[in-house]
């Protein structure tokens, strides 16, 4: 039947590399590793203007989707006034994986959103973010160091029975944290199934109806231990035999 395969959202930066200095579509190599390691196919999917207007074109060729992490989500996308602490946006990245998001949940594709992807899959369905955490929850510890993992394990509490805890595994969860943002206002259709130990900041929202519709504030691709992302993959695997045994007749 082949591997399932998992679209992921890249990120739209400056970066070099040998000679060049360009505008560039990029993914850290942590995200593709931990799909692969799970027994994905990974097609990074970068911003399309296109595919903002038909989302399908990309979707139907997929059978799981990544959010990833990166920039911060600019807050005009949640009809906010910028704060001074948020920093470099790309809105072109944020209307296109909004388009997305909001499809695959529609057509319950199983969907993963990692750190901002979490925080777009709560603004995708009409939800808020807090633009600066040490103005609304007084600590820097969500993003001890700039650009590292180091020091950056906080325990999150899971809800009983949730998706979030049937992934991790565990009711009390280690994550990797990086982030200066965090959930607001919750969007239509989701539910916050897990909070940080240390100030109860939502960690994990999720969309009960569907199948797998999961967002993890931390950065379970840079966690060798972490289930998350295997998770997501053995659900895009299922949902690709649902898919292949309707198309031969079997019930779903």
């Amino acid at each position: 039947m082949g591997r399932p395969v998992i679209g992921i959202c890249t990120a739209v930066e400056r970066a070099r590399w040998s000679v060049w200095d360009q505008d560039a579509f990029l993914l850290a190599r942590s995200y593709v590793r931990a799909i692969q390691d799970a027994g994905g196919l990974v097609v990074m999917v970068p911003p399309d203007p296109a595919l903002e207007q038909q989302p399908d074109e990309v979707l139907d060729v997929l059978d799981g989707l990544i959010l990833a992490g990166g920039a911060d989500i600019d807050p005009s996308a949640y009809g906010a006034e910028r704060h001074p602490e948020t920093g470099h946006t790309v809105p072109e990245r944020d209307t296109f994986e909004i388009a997305l998001a909001r499809r695959a949940m529609d057509r319950d594709i199983p969907l993963l959103g990692i750190c901002r992807g979490m925080q777009l899959m709560n603004v995708a369905r009409g939800g808020t973010l807090e633009q600066h955490l040490p103005d609304s929850h007084g600590h820097h510890d969500h993003r001890r160091a700039l650009g590292s993992f180091d020091d950056a394990d906080h325990d999150v509490r899971l809800a009983e029975g949730s998706l979030a805890h049937r992934a991790a595994g565990e009711t009390v969860h280690a994550t990797k944290s990086h982030h200066h943002q965090g959930i607001g206002e919750v969007g239509d259709g989701l539910e916050v199934t897990g909070w940080a130990v240390m100030d109860e900041l939502p960690e994990a929202v999720e969309y009960p109806e569907l199948r797998f519709a999961l967002g993890f504030q931390s950065h379970p691709e840079a966690d060798a231990t972490s289930q998350f992302v295997a998770a997501l993959v053995a659900e895009a695997a299922a949902a690709r035999e649902r898919e292949l045994a309707a198309r031969n007749g079997a019930p779903r």
